[in-house]
This record gives structure tokens, sequence and C-alpha cells, in this order.
């Protein structure tokens, strides 16, 4: 054998021994994924590119989430696959994208967004594929036995809107999708105004996917009137289209009328959010003073500074994902719930029996102070009669002040006996 070819060989036995000894006892070479343990698939999905609530920051910040995991060892040393899909705001395209997740073998649908739980959860159902975190749009994600929602959805936003409106609203206007997920939402927001001793909110049906909303606009402000009214709309996307068109609306003629136009608006998040606030002018924006009832700590909480770190390192040019969206914050939960169940069944192969089996059985996720602790036991539902799977029923109150939502009040607000009192 020559010199030359004796030290090669020698050179590629060093190396090899090398990157033996950095794969004994942990199975993944540091920093990386792969060794032992097979990738974990997962899907996000939600509506884009269409006539009514787009969501697409929420499969962008799945992906930003992937790419982090991943450049951290994975999730407990698995790499973390993430597919994405548009369900096109449609049964059929929310049914496509269970179908999708279904064929591709993903293990979890995580923090995803669609109003069309009927089509998507019986695909989901029948394969055994959990849904962790999902907006909280649908009803079916309140129902599902394999749905594992992060908030208490729009039963607790409405409910909890209705107790912060009871403090400050004489009569109060509700503005809603005329569609079968806004059809329960005047009852959720009265079970809040009532629990005040309110009388109640004037129910005003809209299209969703309107291009302006001017008569729906002029009823609401009539029905509130002048003396502490508080019009509130909740239309997802297209809530800002129906408050340019409100705030558009001629001057009252008769004096008595005069301060009409000085009525407040609120909404609950998803329909009004920060990003929304700055599009619209920041502190000159028609939504300064507006009420916002939301599920999670104000944008600028300290808790949610490690989501904040992973977007600048991971998403930073991709404006889609804003961490002061709703879908963004709700999606950054889910992924949480979905890395401490699989670091906790510590496998080499991860199912989606063995997500639900732990979820069922008591596993408990910190979500570090953005939500109560999660757990999904039998004693943990909150039992509502439509929406039985509420495990946080959880609000915050906030207002809009110099173009900022900040805390209305501090901390967590309860709504769980008011979601149970609702018709």
């Amino acid at each position: 054998m020559t010199g030359r070819r004796l030290t090669s060989l020698l050179a590629y036995v060093t190396t090899a021994a090398a990157a033996a000894s950095l794969l004994t006892g942990c199975g993944v070479l540091p920093g990386a994924t792969g060794g032992s343990r097979e990738p974990v698939t997962v899907m996000t999905w939600a509506p884009d590119q269409t006539r009514a609530t787009n969501m697409p920051g929420m499969p962008a910040m799945a992906q930003a989430y992937a790419r982090w995991v991943n450049a951290n060892g994975g999730l407990d040393g698995h790499e973390l696959r993430v597919l994405t899909c548009n369900d096109q705001n449609t049964n059929a395209g929310a049914a496509a994208c269970a179908r999708r997740a279904v064929h591709e073998g993903a293990v979890a649908v995580v923090g995803s967004y669609s109003q069309f739980g009927r089509s998507f959860m019986a695909p989901l159902e029948s394969a055994g594929i959990p849904y962790i975190g999902g907006y909280g749009i649908s009803e079916d994600e309140f129902t599902s036995s394999l749905s594992y929602p992060v908030n208490g959805g729009q039963a607790s936003l409405l409910a909890g809107h209705g107790m912060q409106l009871a403090e400050s609203c004489r009569k109060v206007s509700l503005v809603r999708p005329d569609n079968i997920a806004g059809d329960r939402l005047l009852n959720l927001l009265n079970s809040g105004l009532r629990k005040a001793s309110h009388h109640g909110a004037v129910d005003i049906p809209a299209r969703e996917d309107s291009a302006e909303y001017t008569e729906p606009a002029a009823r609401a402000r009539t029905k509130a009137g002048s003396d502490e009214g508080c019009v509130t709309a909740v239309l997802g996307e297209r809530t800002q289209t129906f408050f340019d068109s409100f705030r558009r609306l001629p001057e009252p003629s008769a004096k008595k009328d005069a301060d009409a136009t000085d009525v407040r608006i609120s909404s609950v998040l998803g329909s009004v959010g920060q990003p929304l606030i700055d599009r619209s002018g920041g502190a000159h924006s028609p939504f300064e003073g507006a009420y916002v009832t939301g599920w999670y700590p104000s944008a600028d909480s300290k808790a949610w500074e490690p989501m904040r770190e992973v977007i600048k390192e991971h998403a930073f040019v991709d404006n889609r994902v804003d961490p002061t969206d709703a879908g963004v914050q709700t999606t950054w939960i889910a992924y949480t719930v979905l890395k401490q169940v699989v670091e906790s069944l510590d496998s080499d192969k991860i199912s989606s029996l063995q997500i639900s089996h732990a979820l069922n059985q008591g596993a408990k996720i910190d979500t570090g102070g953005l939500t109560p602790p999660l757990r999904w036991r039998y004693d943990d539902l909150l039992g509502a009669r439509d929406f039985p799977r509420i495990v946080n029923h959880d609000v915050t109150f906030q207002v809009v002040r110099e173009g900022q939502l900040v805390a209305q009040k501090p901390g967590f607000v309860d709504v769980g006996e008011t979601v149970l009192a609702a018709p």
C-alpha cells in the first residue's frame, strides 16, 4: 500500500470514529435532526386569497416554527415536517385539506383555521388524527373527541365581550355574519350582557363577503343610539370594511341625534387586531378607544418574547407572520402543545394514536403564561352544551389607546359560567 493511500485510509477511519462518537447516546448530531428517530409530519391549514377571512400567517408561522425547532435538534430528536394547505374558505377545500393530511401521513393537524368543521373533522376522525389548537371558529372543534382546543373559541370571546360592554354601553348593536357560524353569536354576546343585568343586543346579520356595509352600518348606529351606545362588529376580515362604511355615514341631521356619531365601537380579537389598527392609521385610526376582547395577553406582554425571537430569527422577512396577529399567536401555542407532547412520549416513532392518547390521559401543557395550563382530561372540560371541549375559558379585556391594543384590566377573566349560561 502506498503512503498516500495509507494516509487517506487513516483519515477516513478517524473521521468515521469522530462521527460515531458524536452520535453515541443522543441519537442525533448536535443542532441537527435525524438519527434513529423518525420524522414527525403534521399539517397546518388556513384560507388565503379568498373574499372572506384569510389567515396566511398561520401556515407561515408553522413553517417558521419548523425551521427553528429543526435547527435546534428537532422535536425530541424528530425532524418536524410541516405540510400546509389552503382550505379556500369552502367546504370542499376543507375536506380536501383533511384528506391530504391523511394521505400524506400527518400525525396531527396543528394550529389551523377553517369554518367548515363538519367537512374536515370527519376525515380526520376516520384516520384517528388529532386536531390540536384550531383557531376556534367552528363548533366541531369543541365537540369532536379528537379536537384539543387551546382557546375558548368564539363562544368565550362573545360571552366575554358582553361582560366587557355591559360596564359601559347602555345599548349595543351586534353586526355579525349572516351564516351558520354567525347565528349563535347573539346568544353568546347576550349571555355576557345579561350577566350584568343588561337587556341585550340588537341583532344585525350582514354578508361576510360584502364589498360595503352602508345599510347595516346605518341600522347599527340608529339602534345603538346616542346615549352611551356601542356598535360591535364581528365579521372577521370584513370588519375593517364595515367600519370604513360606518365612519362614512352622513352626519345625523336631527339635533337630538347630534352626538350619534360618537357611538363607541368594539369587536373581538380576530376581527380587530393590532395589524388592522396599524393599517388604519394607528392612533388616528377609527378604532382609537375601541373595546376588544381577546383570548391571550396583549401583544406587548413579555410572555410573547419566545415567539418574537423565533419570528425574528426564522421569519423576519416574511410579512405574513405578524406577532400581534391572533392566528399567528394561536399557531404558536398549538405547536407548543405538540412539542411538549412529543417530548413526553420519548419514542423513536410518533403516531397519531400516541399523541391523542397522551392528551386524553392528562398531558399538562405549560404555555408560559399565554394561557392557563392546558389539559384535556374529562374533568378538565367545561361541558357547555354546544361547546363541551372547551378547557380554556379565560379571556382578556383590551382597549385601543394611542393606536395600541393594551390591557383594559390586568390578567385573565374567567367566562366559563357565562358560556354555560348561554341558551
